[in-house]
C-alpha cells in the first residue's frame, strides 16, 4: 500500500538526512492525514495519487513564478520536490496517448461539437486518473471536437 511506502521512504529519508525529500513525504503525509480527518475516512492508493497529483501542480504552476522573479534557489528546490512526486505517480502519458483514449471515448459517448465537452472532459478523467493533468486533457478534447 502507498501509505506504507511512504511512511518507510520517510524513515529512509531520515536516516539519509535528505531534507527536501523529507519534507515533501512529511508534506504528503500531512495532506493524507487532514483528509483522514476531516472526512473521517480511511484514504485508499487512488485517493493518495489524486492528492500527490494536486501537490505536483502546485509545483509545476508555482516554477514559472519563482523563475520569473529570478529565485533560482527556490526553482531548483521546486524541481527536486517535483522529481519526488513524480515517484509516487502513474506513468505520465504522452498527448498521443492521450488523444487515442479521448478519440475512443468521442466515439463512445458519440460527440461532435464543443457543446459536448463537460462530458467528454468527465469521462476523460475519470479513465485517465492521474496519469495527465487536466490541462493536457482539455487541450486535446478542445483539438479533437472542432
Amino acid at each position: 500500500m502507498l501509505k506504507e511506502k511512504l511512511l518507510n521512504d520517510l524513515k529512509e529519508a531520515m536516516k539519509d538526512k535528505n531534507l527536501i525529500r523529507k519534507n515533501t513525504i512529511q508534506m504528503i503525509r500531512a495532506a493524507v492525514l487532514q483528509i483522514e480527518k476531516d472526512k473521517g475516512i480511511e484514504v485508499d492508493d487512488e485517493q493518495i495519487v489524486d492528492i500527490i497529483a494536486k501537490e505536483s501542480k502546485k509545483r509545476k504552476d508555482a516554477e514559472a513564478d519563482f523563475v520569473k522573479s529570478g529565485r533560482e534557489d527556490l526553482v531548483n528546490q521546486n524541481r527536486e520536490e517535483l522529481a519526488i512526486l513524480s515517484e509516487y505517480l502513474p506513468k505520465q502519458l504522452s498527448v498521443e496517448e492521450v488523444e487515442k483514449i479521448v478519440k475512443e471515448i468521442i466515439e463512445d459517448i458519440g460527440a461532435t461539437s464543443i457543446k459536448e465537452m463537460g462530458v467528454v472532459m468527465k469521462t476523460s478523467k475519470e479513465k485517465i486518473g492521474a496519469a495527465t493533468d487536466g490541462k493536457t486533457i482539455s487541450e486535446v478534447v478542445k483539438k479533437l471536437l472542432v
